[in-house]
Order: structure tokens, then sequence, then C-alpha cells
């Protein structure tokens, strides 16, 4: 009869669930305090951003 092998199987997808749980808010507080930062600063208008050729 084989032996059964144990598999760090739960460890991996609570590691893989955990890293990807971080980094999203890791890139939301990111995003968060960049638009934040830049809320009270006045932009480039459309006309000005889309400029044609002559």
């Amino acid at each position: 009869m084989a032996i059964k092998k144990k598999t760090d199987l739960g460890a991996a997808l609570a590691g893989l669930v955990l890293g990807g749980s971080v980094l999203f808010l890791l890139m939301l507080t990111i995003v968060w305090l960049t638009n934040r930062h830049f809320a009270g600063k006045e932009g480039h208008s459309k006309a000005a951003a889309v400029q044609t050729p002559p």
C-alpha cells in the first residue's frame, strides 16, 4: 500500500489569498492617497490635453 504524502496545499492557498489581499489593499491605499493629494489641484482642460497636429 502506498503511503500518502502530506502536502502544504492549505498553507499555499492561504498564502495566496493573504498575499493577494495585502497587495490589493496596498494598491487601494496608494490610489486613495494619490487621489486625496491631487484633489484640490487643477488639471489640464480637455481642449489643451487633446491637440491636433496642424
